[in-house]
């Protein structure tokens, strides 16, 4: 009980802190990016699509059309993290859902999301992301490795993770 309490915990620190650092790149890279490091930049940036941009510019139909089904699986992993008995497979799924849903939120509202970290090396550019994205990437990792090689067996519904 514990854990699943400390996970949705999670899943909302990874909303809010998504929001404060979009809202703070927001206040303070409209005037142009800033550089950290040769391979790491603060860029301010807005994605009205999903990853890498696809889907980018479309009517207002599809900005609601994604929102409903990131919100499918935003709630689909919430109920598989609220059954699941892995505790690295739980916060891993926090760390999916919090980060979906910051960028849910930030979609909804905007009507893009919020991108700011600009990663590069040469001439490979990834696309710029920013905290949520961040947390999808390293909640997922998290989930193939804890479902490889976590224990614990079945949930408690005999679904996910049964061997």
């Amino acid at each position: 009980m514990i854990t699943r309490s400390l996970a949705f915990a999670l899943a909302g620190g990874v909303v809010l802190i998504d929001h404060g650092t979009k809202a703070a790149a927001r206040a303070t890279l409209a005037s142009g990016p800033v550089e950290l490091l040769p391979f790491l930049d603060l860029r301010l940036g807005f994605n009205t699509g999903v990853s890498f941009g696809l889907f980018a510019g479309g009517a207002e139909t599809t900005r609601w059309i994604l929102i409903a089904a990131t919100s499918v699986v935003a709630v689909w992993l919430s109920l598989w993290m609220a059954r699941e008995r892995r505790t690295a497979v739980v916060y891993a799924l926090a760390l999916i859902v919090g980060g979906a849903l910051g960028n849910i939120v930030d979609r909804a509202r905007r009507g893009a999301v919020t991108d700011f970290i600009d990663f590069h090396v040469g001439s490979f550019i990834w696309p710029t992301f920013n905290l949520a994205d961040s947390a999808i990437t390293v909640g997922v990792g998290l989930l193939l490795l804890g479902l490889r090689f976590g224990r614990g067996g079945a949930t408690q519904t005999g679904g996910h993770g049964a061997r």
